[in-house]
């Protein structure tokens, strides 16, 4: 663990000596306070609903271009290879990569927490619902960022692994909307394995062990796919 942690702070430092870490935290917060403001100011509702809302479609959007160069950048400069062959597992690599993009999302959200004060400070706050979407921003942005990890193994090109990352979150994303169009046996099944399904559920506040489970496997999944490339040396 201690030797991941040391790669993803060194992770964490390459985000912010450039512009990608400020880039994503300063339209994230723009956006997010931008329909706060909105609810508050222009139709008097003082709710964080509209944050939660728009919460996975800002992570689609940011995600994967924190996670684009993971892999895809080291591949392309030839420090994967040398990143493999020092004494570390893959699995504690991919854990490194992992972590300093969920620091940098949790960063971003606890920034929206603000908002939280101020509807708590007006008295008018859903504790339940509000603490169970931000449990669902977590587990939406820490399984984006294991989606656009595995994205950026299968390529040494950054804008590919970030199309591939996109694309593969709009679908998991769009599953559950597609659900009403099929036949109700299989439409229940698609409805299940989309993201956004359980993260509804979570906005609800009704924190269930089912959809807790949903995002561990659907993390777990990907974080295998991503060691099953890395294990093919294919550098």
């Amino acid at each position: 663990m201690a030797q991941s942690w040391l790669i993803a702070r060194r992770e964490l430092k390459a985000y912010f000596d450039g512009l990608t870490g400020y880039v994503v935290l300063v339209f994230f917060l723009l956006i997010t306070g931008w329909f706060f403001g909105n609810s508050l100011f222009i139709n008097n509702i003082a709710t964080v609903q509209q944050i939660f809302d728009m919460t996975p479609l800002l992570f689609m959007f940011f995600v994967p271009a924190l996670t684009m160069g993971a892999f895809a950048e080291e591949r392309r400069s030839g420090t994967l290879e040398l990143l493999l062959t020092m004494p570390l597992r893959d699995w504690q690599v991919i854990l490194a990569k992992l972590l300093a993009t969920t620091v940098l999302c949790l960063i971003a959200i606890s920034f929206t927490l603000v908002y939280v004060f101020i509807i708590a400070a007006l008295g008018n706050m859903d504790a339940g619902a509000t603490t169970g979407g931000y449990i669902g921003m977590a587990l939406y942005g820490l399984t984006c960022a294991v989606i656009g990890i595995y994205a950026s193994s299968l390529t040494r090109n950054q804008i590919v692994a970030y199309l591939l990352g996109f694309v593969i979150i709009l679908v998991f994303f769009l599953l559950d909307k597609s659900a009403p169009l099929l036949p109700a046996t299989f439409g229940n099944v698609v409805e299940y394995l989309g993201t956004d399904y359980h993260y509804n559920n979570l906005m609800r506040g009704v924190i269930d062990t089912r959809d807790l489970l949903y995002y561990a496997s659907l993390m777990l999944f990907f974080g295998l796919m991503t060691a099953h490339n890395l294990a093919k040396r294919d550098i």
